[in-house]
C-alpha cells in the first residue's frame, strides 16, 4: 500500500520501556528514556525527532518500567496533530493478554501490540530502540531497504574493532547481508570493507510489515522474547536480513565541526556524563542547534535565564534558570535552577528545579532535579564524605545526587525558579 505522496508507509514502534539499571540513582524513579538531557531534552526525544523529521508520523511508545514521567513528557511535549489521524505519538503499556502480564522482551513487546498494525495497514514498519543520543534520517534507511529487496534491515554504526566487544556485532557479506551476530564477541568479524572496524548493532530495524506479522507469530510460538538474542538470528538463516551502514547517514544542517555519525548508547553513568561534554563548546561533537533537523521536546512557557553578575565559561543554561553571582564552568543547567552568590560548579549537569546554594562547590557531578544544596555545601572533593552522605560515585568519579524531593518548596520559591512547574 502507498500514501498519496507515493512513498511506502511507515509506522514505528519505540522500544520504550527500558529500567537503564547502570544509570541508577537516576532511573530509581524513572525510566531510561525519560531521564532528562541537555538544557531541555529527555532521551527519547531523539529517536521521536528523528522518526517526525524523517516523516514517519505514526508512533507508538512501548513503555513499560516506571514509565509515568515519560507519558507525562509525552503528553506535554509531543501531541503532532489534531487534525490528521495517522500523525500521533502514542504511549501504550502491556495489554495484559491472559497469556502475558508484562512485556517478555522488544519482540514479545512488539507481538503484544500488533492489532495496532491493523488499524493503519502500513508498507514498513520501524522498531527503534529510545536509548540513544544520535541524529538519523530514516528515509535514507527506508530506501537502502527497497533497493536492497530486504525482509530486515538492520542500523549498523561501524566502531574500531578493538571496541566492538562492548556490543552487538554484525556479521555481513560484502553487499550487506547478514550472515550471523555476535554478542559482545572476544573477536569480533570485521566489516568486510574495512578490517579495522566492525559493526554495531544500534538496536534500530526495518521490517515489510506482513513479514514482521509472520516472524512474531513464529517466534510467540516458539517462545522467542527478543529480537537481538532470537529473532533476528533465526531470521538470517532462511530470509533476506541486511545492514544499514549508518556512516552513510547524511543529516541536512550537519556543521563541519561535529562528529560525523554521531551515536552514543548512554547505558551508564560515565558514558551519560561524556555525552553531555559533546555537546558544550563552540565546536561540539554533537551540535544541538540545527533548524534543518531539529530535536524537538517540551514547549516551556516560563521566562529566559538571567544572569545577574558571576562568570561563566562554557555553560549551557536552560529556560529560567538565575545565576547570582556565582561561578559556573563546563556545564550544564537545565530549566529554573538557582545559583546562589558565591557557589562555584564546574565540570556538572545541574537538572530542573535544583538551588545550589551561596558559597557551594560542585565539581564532577550530576545533581537531580528537585535537590536544595545547602550553602558551603562542598560535592565532588571528598569520595568518603560523598558516599556518607547517600550519593552514588561511579568507577570515572563521577558523584551524583539522586532526585530531591519536591515537597521541599514553597510556591514561592517554584515561582523564582526552585521548584516544579510543568
Amino acid at each position: 500500500m502507498f500514501d498519496r505522496r507515493g512513498h511506502e508507509k511507515v509506522m514505528a514502534f519505540v522500544m520504550a520501556g527500558g529500567e537503564g539499571s547502570r544509570l541508577r540513582p537516576l532511573t530509581t524513579d524513572r525510566c531510561k528514556p525519560g531521564v532528562p538531557f541537555g538544557s531541555r531534552y529527555r532521551i527519547v526525544d531523539f529517536v521521536l525527532s528523528n522518526l517526525v523529521n524523517s516523516d514517519i508520523r505514526s508512533i507508538y511508545l512501548l513503555v513499560q518500567y516506571k514509565p509515568q514521567s515519560l507519558i507525562e513528557h509525552i503528553r506535554k511535549a509531543w501531541t503532532v496533530s489534531a487534525l490528521f489521524s495517522d500523525q500521533f505519538v502514542t504511549v501504550v503499556p502491556p495489554q495484559m493478554t491472559k497469556e502475558n502480564t508484562l512485556f517478555g522482551g522488544t519482540a514479545d513487546a512488539v507481538y503484544q501490540s500488533l492489532n495496532l498494525m491493523d488499524m493503519h495497514r502500513p508498507d514498513l514498519v520501524a522498531v527503534f530502540g529510545a536509548d540513544h543520543i544520535y541524529r538519523m534520517d530514516i528515509r535514507q534507511m527506508v530506501r537502502f531497504h527497497c533497493e536492497a529487496e530486504a525482509d530486515v534491515t538492520v542500523a549498523a554504526l561501524p566502531v574500531p574493532l578493538d571496541q566492538a566487544s562492548d556490543f552487538g556485532v554484525i556479521d555481513t557479506e560484502a553487499n550487506g547481508r547478514i550472515r550471523g551476530f555476535q554478542e559482545k564477541p572476544t573477536n569480533p568479524k570485521p566489516m568486510p570493507s574495512d578490517p579495522t572496524r566492525a559493526y554495531a548493532s544500534m538496536g534500530n530495524y526495518l521490517f515489510n510489515a506482513d513479514f514482521l506479522r509472520t516472524a512474531l507469530e513464529e517466534a510467540h510460538r516458539l517462545g522467542e522474547t527478543d529480537f537481538g538474542h532470537h529473532v533476528l538470528p533465526r531470521l538470517t538463516e532462511s530470509n533476506r536480513v541486511f545492514a544499514y551502514d549508518f556512516a552513510n547517514n547524511e543529516v541536512p544542517g550537519t556543521k563541519p565541526y561535529e562528529e560525523r555519525g554521531y551515536w552514543r548508547d548512554v547505558g551508564n553513568l560515565d558514558a551519560y556524563f561524556e555525552a553531555h561534554q559533546d555537546v558544550l563548546g563552540l565546536a561540539p561533537r554533537f551540535d544541538a542547534f540545527n533548524p534543518q533537523w531539529p530535536i524537538y521536546s517540551s514547549h516551556y512557557q516560563g521566562p529566559t535565564a538571567r544572569v545577574v553578575q558571576g562568570h561563566l565559561d562554557n555553560v549551557l543554561l536552560g529556560a529560567a534558570t538565575i545565576v547570582s553571582g556565582a561561578t559556573v564552568k563546563n556545564s550544564i543547567l537545565r530549566r529554573e535552577v538557582v545559583v546562589e552568590p558565591g557557589a562555584e560548579i564546574e565540570d556538572c549537569v545541574i537538572m530542573d528545579y535544583a538551588r545550589i546554594g551561596a558559597g557551594a562547590k560542585i565539581r564532577h557531578a550530576i545533581i537531580d532535579r528537585h535537590n536544595v544544596i545547602a550553602p558551603g555545601a562542598e560535592i565532588g572533593f571528598d569520595a568518603d564524605r560523598d558516599r556518607a552522605a547517600g550519593y552514588h560515585i561511579t568507577e570515572g568519579g563521577l558523584v551524583v545526587v539522586p532526585l530531591g524531593d519536591i515537597r521541599y518548596f514553597s510556591r514561592e520559591e517554584r515561582r523564582s525558579g526552585g521548584g516544579y512547574s510543568e
